[in-house]
């Protein structure tokens, strides 16, 4: 008796004409499509910050910009000193800070992002993005579910176990079918995911039509990550204070003995 594992079967090829490459054609321009509508969405006018709140960015700015040249300074000491100085009484009593200096008696707390307009616009640009990317694919899967529900349409080339049994055969309650047999949801679950590589390579590897990273990431933890975030200028300036004293032993005039290097060069002093 022939066992039930060594039986073949043969797809009619209308199945892959007509069921498998439209899936995994109406896929891609979907994708396509929501991507274009997710730019349009996405190109917003960018708001304007006020002024002390850029005040309050460009001080940490200029700070770091005189901390990354004191090893080759284009200013003498005694000017270097005293920039740095004067930045960090500046920032030991929040002069910079757009909400004004702190006051003793109230409490440190850290900034509440819900409060934050910046953090608030971040937040649903990235419930817009997840929706338009979203959607489309809940529709998909109820056309699939409801024209193509049951149906078998491919063979895999290459051999597998068991365990992928459940991953390629969804909605075909078939226990004797060979594993490497693909229903059509389960096709389109692997066009869900395995497409991402497709379309890093036709439009960069920061796209938004990365779906996995949508399925798994939340609109507050995208807002989260995002650099210009709410952030503690306060500590921040605490903390600068400390290493722009640390730059000060550090710095090197490039000016100094530029005389002597100069008539070295030129060979009108012996060198040493």
């Amino acid at each position: 008796m022939q066992s039930s594992s060594a039986v073949s079967l043969y797809l009619d090829p209308q199945i892959r004409d007509w069921v498998l490459f439209p899936i995994t054609l109406v896929m891609v321009l979907c994708f396509l499509d929501a991507l274009s509508y997710n730019i349009f969405l996405l190109q917003s006018s960018p708001k304007k910050l006020p002024r002390a709140a850029v005040r309050e960015q460009r001080a940490l700015v200029r700070s770091q910009v005189l901390r990354a040249t004191s090893a080759n300074s284009p200013i003498p000491f005694i000017y270097y000193k005293s920039i740095s100085q004067n930045l960090t009484k500046a920032f030991t009593e929040g002069a910079y800070l757009k909400d004004g200096p702190p006051k003793k008696d109230a409490p440190a707390t850290p900034p509440n992002p819900l409060t934050d307009p910046a953090a608030m616009d971040g937040m649903m640009a990235g419930m817009k993005t997840q929706m338009v990317m979203m959607v489309p694919q809940m529709v998909i899967m109820g056309w699939i579910n409801f024209f193509f529900q049951g149906f078998v349409l491919i063979k895999l080339p290459f051999p597998l176990t068991l365990g992928f049994k459940s991953m390629l055969q969804r909605g075909i309650e078939t226990p004797d079918m060979d594993v490497r047999w693909v229903s059509s949801l389960s096709w389109y679950f692997l066009n869900f995911f395995g497409l991402n590589g497709l379309y890093r390579i036709i439009l960069g590897g920061d796209n938004s039509a990365d779906s996995s990273r949508d399925m798994t990431a939340s609109p507050f933890a995208v807002t989260q990550q995002q650099p210009g975030g709410p952030q503690d200028y306060n500590k921040l300036f605490k903390a600068e204070c400390d290493n722009l004293e640390f730059s000060e032993g550090l710095h090197n005039w490039i000016g100094n003995d530029v005389e002597m290097r100069i008539l070295r060069k030129y060979g009108r002093v012996p060198k040493s």
